[in-house]
């Protein structure tokens, strides 16, 4: 099966753009970067955390190419005629924040047109003020949590896979040699005990391990001084009542309004398709609003109901629910040729469902 032809890259960076600007209320070049694949989030990661020299080598085409994305981004800005502000971006390591670099060049001029970025007209001043400020703060500092052998390499000492270790400069660190030997791990697990340990620990870590199943670093907990965390304990145990009232609270909020979006996607799904049947309607929309589940219904997108991601919603459904998609993808474990085989039978339902207009006079 021929693959579709990709759409033009100005076409694919005004799309990324828009949706990084909707989403969360600003867009940059890395964002774009990033959306339309030649970019890869967990190595954006890596270079804030400055583990790379500079963010250009970890582009994965031509520099022509990226050459016109940025050309691109910048005109659909103008034309849009969005506020311009320049972030300064930080990498965290032990000591001062140090200026993160763009190119290998480090041309003054091409390293501004990474730096910018454009803010939403629809922000308020006062939270476009609280967006430059979340935007110009350097990462957390980070601790790794190793899942294979490596060796500090200033004391040389044998670290073992679960071992923690910090990066800097691009070379390995134990605790103790990079000043941290004295805090005290905090698993993940209890949100609230967290943040007042970090609040009241003047150095704090957070500690990340390499999902190589998702591709992504993951939190696992932090390191803190150990009298912030015993201060941290106290104080949670003197609350603990009234935060198990407040959580019984914020779960009965979480029903509703999960209720409230499974509702507003199931008329949705019914306005573009009147002739589905309105219990599926309903199964399909409270499959797609799980909450944690990553879904469509759980997107920016899903949430403001637009059309396509509907229709996705709809068909994905279609998928599992009424073609023998599952069956055949345990047997051939070829995603694209299963999809393929079902395709008929999606686009029959789709029609059968549709407004009556639709069918063939």
């Amino acid at each position: 099966m021929r693959d579709k032809p990709q759409r033009p890259l100005e076409e694919r960076v005004v799309v990324a753009a828009e949706a990084a600007l909707t989403e969360q209320g600003y867009a940059s070049v890395i964002d774009v970067l990033a959306r339309i694949g030649y970019l890869a989030p967990v190595h954006v990661d890596e270079w804030r955390r400055g583990r790379f020299a500079c963010l250009e080598e970890l582009i994965f085409v031509n520099p022509g190419k990226i050459s016109s994305a940025i050309d691109f981004f910048h005109q659909w800005a103008r034309n849009r005629n969005l506020k311009s502000s320049e972030t300064p971006y930080l990498a965290r390591t032990i000591g001062p924040p140090r200026s993160l670099q763009f190119t290998k060049s480090g041309d003054p001029d091409v390293e501004r047109l990474y730096r910018t970025h454009y803010v939403s007209p629809e922000l308020s001043e006062k939270k476009q003020e609280k967006l430059h400020e979340k935007l110009g703060q350097a990462p957390e500092l980070v601790v790794f949590d190793i899942y294979k052998e490596s060796k500090c390499s200033e004391c040389e000492t044998e670290l073992p896979k679960g071992s923690f270790l910090v990066m800097e400069a691009g070379q390995p660190l134990c605790l103790e040699c990079a000043d941290l030997g004295y805090l005290v791990y905090l698993p993940r697990g209890d949100a609230t005990l967290t943040r007042r340990a970090r609040k009241y620990s003047k150095l704090s870590a957070v500690v990340v391990r390499f999902s190589r199943a998702r591709g992504r670093y993951e939190r696992q907990g932090a390191l803190v001084e150990e009298a912030a965390l015993q201060k941290a304990e106290e104080e949670c145990l003197s609350d603990a009542d009234v935060r198990a009232r407040e959580r019984e609270r914020a779960a009965v909020r979480r029903i509703d309004e999960d209720e409230k979006v499974a509702t507003q996607l199931a008329a949705k799904i019914l306005d573009l398709f009147p002739r589905c049947p309105p219990e599926e309607a309903r199964v399909i929309a409270e499959h797609a609003a799980q909450r944690g589940s990553g879904r469509i219904g759980r997107t920016a997108a899903g949430r403001r109901l637009e059309q396509e991601s509907v229709r996705l919603a709809v068909i994905a459904s279609i998928r599992h629910r009424h073609t023998p998609y599952d069956e055949i993808l345990m047997q051939s474990a070829d995603r694209p040729w299963a999809r393929a085989k079902v395709r008929d039978k999606i686009e029959e339902t789709l029609h059968a469902w549709g407004p009556p207009e639709l069918e063939e006079s």
